[in-house]
């Protein structure tokens, strides 16, 4: 038995110590995982092919930006401004299941649309500071996905599906390629929302516990005042800990002892390792005051408007330099029409632009100068685009999932490229149309992972992130 200078204290009572930190979320998880399961299920995989990239910073535009207003640049919205057209409206299909059009009041952008960088790609006075990277960032114009409401919409975004629990995007990342810093998750959500599927967005669903995102605060709480669950221990001090911590791995490793070849007691083991290494690695990684003045200006920390979404973005950086996977970045809030969703108020669109333009142009710059761009894909946009016309003759748009803009940036896809396109209008994809399936299959390619391949058996069946859709967007990829 191991001798300490503290009182004897029982197993049970160690464990319970240790729970009150987190390992009271993750111990509990992975310690359900079936007796298959590696001892270190988070260890690095082989990739099914060589990767672009090593991990995702993925910018959710909570609500959905109005790509016509934004990246999409439609001169006849001009032109044809306040005259009622017919157009086949999305809602209406859905609720009567027949394909009849509609008479809309077209509504032009509130914005000027000006050619930016050697690519001149058009953009709006909503993002001037996103506008200055153009060259280095890959649009899709030609996006279209399902589901017209946020919830499905939203579940299809990150999971695939509009309807059934299935694991979402940072899941099957972290299921196909383990973590590349041991002492950290290899998917965290920052400021996830409550609201639109909720946890689901960042679950594992029948993916084992393990591969579930760790939420870092939530939407509409500053950064600032938030953290990981249950991280720290304020009943035992660091030095108590490591004392109850050995004392556990003594105990365990002579279980292990008896039970040799024991797969569910090693898994548990090395959950309890990955739970303290967190403990004491995931604050540092979080600790913006390590960072330089310049850099906290760059993305417009300590400005006001550009505070709290800066300090998620900067977060984000320090995230995938430190070795994670994938990273969600939500800006959004709890209700149920999150930000971006202006259907009587589009004017709202500037104040959240103003809170999230600097703060992504301040990532792009940092990743490219310090080489983290070549192999992080960053990826912006929200879960639809926006209407050309105007809702109930109002100020605002309705949701538009038949086509909208996302862009892409580093990780291998081709900079300064403007890859398909909607109809004259912005309303529908028609040039080289991209589904959310394909842009999923195509992340992953990047990653290394084959979307076909990238399977988990569950219930009697195989099921993957792209269900039996998607393909690869071979034309967006660097040579």
């Amino acid at each position: 038995m191991h001798s300490m200078n503290a009182p004897l204290f029982t197993r049970r009572h160690a464990l319970q110590s240790l729970a009150c930190g987190f390992g009271s979320l993750a111990f509990a998880g992975l310690a359900a995982q079936r007796a298959q399961a590696a001892a270190h299920p988070l260890a690095p995989r082989q990739p099914h092919h060589t990767p672009r990239a090593k991990s995702v910073i993925f910018l959710f535009m909570q609500g959905g930006v109005s790509h016509v207003d934004s990246f999409d640049h439609k001169p006849l919205l001009d032109e044809k401004d306040g005259q009622l057209m017919g157009f086949n409206d999305a809602r209406k299909i859905a609720n009567s299941g027949k394909r009849e059009e509609s008479t809309q009041r077209v509504m032009k952008s509130l914005w000027k649309f000006a050619q930016h960088g050697q690519s001149g790609h058009w953009g709006s006075e909503l993002f001037p500071e996103m506008s200055r990277h153009v060259d280095d960032l890959t649009f899709i114009h030609s996006m279209h996905t399902e589901g017209i409401a946020h919830g499905p919409a939203t579940l299809f975004l990150h999971c695939g599906a509009t309807q059934f629990i299935r694991p979402s995007m940072g899941s099957w990342i972290s299921y196909g390629l383990g973590a590349e810093n041991e002492n950290l998750p290899a998917f965290v959500s920052l400021s996830p929302s409550a609201g639109n599927g909720g946890p689901r967005n960042y679950g594992n669903a029948f993916l084992p516990p393990v591969f579930q995102g760790t939420g870092i605060g939530k939407a509409g709480t500053p950064i600032i005042e938030s953290t990981i669950r249950n991280l720290a221990n304020p009943k035992l001090s660091l030095a108590e800990q490591r004392r109850h911590f050995d004392f556990l791995q003594e105990l365990n490793a002579e279980q292990l002892k008896k039970s040799p070849g024991d797969g569910e007691l090693e898994a548990v083991l090395a959950s309890y390792e990955l739970a303290w290494r967190m403990q004491n690695n995931a604050p540092d990684t979080l600790d913006l005051s390590q960072e330089t003045d310049a850099t906290k200006k760059l993305y417009g920390i300590g400005e006001g408007k550009t505070d709290n979404f800066g300090r998620q973005c900067l977060m984000a950086r320090r995230l995938v330099e430190a070795g994670v996977r994938y990273i969600q970045v939500t800006y959004g809030d709890n209700t149920a029409n999150p930000a971006w969703d202006q259907h009587s108020n589009l004017p709202k669109h500037k104040d959240h632009a103003l809170a999230v333009d600097k703060p992504i142009a301040g990532l792009l710059e940092d990743l490219k100068a310090r080489g983290l761009l070549e192999d992080t894909i960053v990826w912006w946009g929200g879960e639809f685009g926006r209407t050309p016309y105007a809702e109930k003759n109002g100020t605002g748009r309705d949701h538009n999932a038949g086509g909208f803009t996302v862009w892409l940036a580093g990780g291998g896809f081709q900079p300064g490229l403007s890859y398909g396109a909607t109809d004259e209008w912005g309303h529908l994809a028609v040039e080289n149309k991209v589904h959310m399936h394909d842009l999923h299959a195509t992340i992953l390619h990047q990653l290394g992972l084959d979307h076909e391949k990238l399977t988990y058996r569950f219930d009697g069946r195989d099921y993957r992130l792209t269900d039996v859709h998607g393909h690869v967007v071979k034309e967006i990829l660097a040579a």
